[in-house]
């Protein structure tokens, strides 16, 4: 057994002795709760919001709730940023680490504090995933291989108020121990390129020397990394040089999209795993075969909230509100949609992350991520979540038997202000626009009622424009939006629809 297959096997030791016995989800979350409040009392935000009175009270989560407002980024910025320079502001102590995070909003850098606590949540995180590979049914071939991360760079920046700073994945890879050399790839002096071309181009120089058994990584990115290792390699499938690769875990999009294009590079059915890794937190991990649906990480530093994706916490622009009606664990229902919410061992509370999820199993609590509350497309009442978009967007790739990777949307007036939606479908396929444009259209009439009612009254028509791969690349590193962890939006604000259709027209 090679160095990756004894690691998986302490972790899974690790993770039986770990395992809570009868312990519902209602009580981990409490005592988590319970814990991160008598870890943080005393620091500013504690003392502000009274955490001494919350672990009081004879109802934990309530008095939580009502001390404690719903908090957006904005909402954390001012504490965060006096984390930066000083100790003990919204978690004890200082952070070495701060993640750069623009999300898909297409705002300015976040910067998210990276505390040892969290890290070692991730890591432990990280072995619970590594407990359920039994599950799986893995050749033995993929424990004796190497894993392929493909980060963000591992090249951080120091911070004038002594931190160190870059994207969360790859402040994880910085921060491997030098034994990790002995079963990741590329390595840490490659993965510290900054240019994402040049890493890319170290990546196909160097794989033949690489026994590559697992890849993790945005799907988009590691699709084109695997592209370019082929055409350097002049390879049919990706296996002609890396024989053991079967498994991908993927994280932070949604797979669908992109599950033809990874089939078409393998000759070989690969076990795809989903994992839910932002910058705040690591939250989520597929534990079981041929589901995409992910655990939910109940134990590991994080108290979780579920706002109702609907008039109860959303208002017509897809924004929280301040009021918003906030669910525990055992207040959920199967097969309904929330905005969730964290308070986690990184000093966020109550924070509102962005990201939409619904749950597929109540016991043990399994999800997938629907979206982000952003990518909710709802003017003159349209109400298209990501989700539905996903769905017609890999329906729409069915019909006419190719794959749209990517695509954006937004809500765009013409000379009379009327709305009309503008789709732009990324392809390397001669595709006829209008054709699309009549299909999708009815897809997604066919998908969501309140679309139907909007496109008969105030959305007027849909249209699409399609460009190519090299052409969607370009966009975005003229955006500097290029690189190995980076998400893109789906739904774009007008003036940022507009500035992509004046590239390409």
């Amino acid at each position: 057994m090679g160095i990756l297959g004894t690691i998986v096997k302490s972790a899974i030791n690790v993770g039986q002795k770990l395992e809570t016995e009868n312990e519902s989800a209602s009580a981990m979350q409490k005592k988590q709760l319970r814990k991160l409040l008598k870890t943080a009392q005393n620091t500013s935000f504690g003392k502000f919001h009274g955490f001494e009175e919350v672990l009081s009270s004879n109802d934990l989560i309530k008095a939580f709730q009502q001390h404690v407002p719903i908090h957006t980024y904005e909402d954390m910025a001012p504490w965060w940023e006096q984390q930066q320079k000083f100790p003990d502001i919204s978690w004890p102590g200082k952070p070495d680490y701060f993640a750069l995070s623009s999300g898909t909003t297409g705002s300015g850098s976040k910067r998210i504090p990276v505390t040892e606590a969290i890290s070692d949540s991730m890591r432990k995180v990280g072995i619970s995933l590594c407990t359920q590979l039994p599950n799986f049914n893995l050749p033995k071939e993929v424990f004796e291989s190497s894993v392929l991360m493909l980060s963000s760079s591992a090249q951080l920046e120091k911070h004038e108020h002594g931190h160190l700073e870059g994207e969360i994945s790859g402040i994880n890879v910085h921060k491997f121990p030098e034994w990790y050399e002995l079963f990741y790839q590329p390595g840490k002096s490659i993965a510290a390129i900054n240019n994402w071309d040049e890493r890319v181009k170290q990546i196909a120089k160097n794989a033949a020397e690489w026994d590559i058994g697992a890849v993790a990584g945005i799907p988009s990115w590691v699709l084109l990394m695997l592209k370019e290792v082929m055409a350097y390699h002049k390879l049919n499938y990706i296996q002609e040089i890396w024989p053991n690769f079967s498994v991908y875990a993927s994280g932070g999009v949604a797979f669908e999209t992109y599950r033809k294009d990874f089939e078409k590079l393998s000759n070989k059915k690969l076990t795809i795993l989903d994992t839910y890794l932002a910058s705040e937190g690591f939250f989520a991990y597929t534990a079981s075969p041929d589901s995409m649906a992910m655990r939910l990480a109940l134990a590991h530093g994080y108290f979780y909230e579920f706002i109702p994706f609907d008039e109860r916490g959303i208002d017509e622009f897809g924004e929280v509100k301040k009021d918003a009606t906030a669910l525990t664990i055992d207040e959920v229902n199967k097969g309904e949609e929330y905005v969730l919410m964290i308070s986690s061992c990184a000093g966020a509370w109550r924070y509102v992350i962005g990201d939409t999820i619904e749950f597929t199993s109540l016991q043990p609590p399994e999800i997938k991520i629907t979206g982000r509350t952003k990518f909710f497309l709802n003017v003159v009442g349209s109400q298209l979540s990501e989700e539905k978009m996903n769905q017609a967007i890999v329906e729409l790739g069915q019909i006419f038997e190719t794959s749209f990777n990517e695509f954006m949307v937004a809500a765009l007036q013409d000379e009379s202000e009327d709305y009309y939606h503008q789709w732009v479908l990324v392809s390397d396929d001669d595709l006829k626009e209008e054709k699309l444009k009549l299909e999708l259209d009815q897809i997604l009439k066919a998908k969501n009622k309140n679309y139907a009612v909007a496109r008969n009254k105030a959305l007027k028509t849909i249209k699409v424009k399609v460009i190519n791969k090299k052409q969607y690349k370009g966009y975005l590193e003229s955006t500097k939006k290029a690189g190995g962890q980076v998400k893109t939006p789906k739904v774009m604000k007008a003036e940022k629809m507009l500035g992509l259709l004046d590239q390409f027209n």
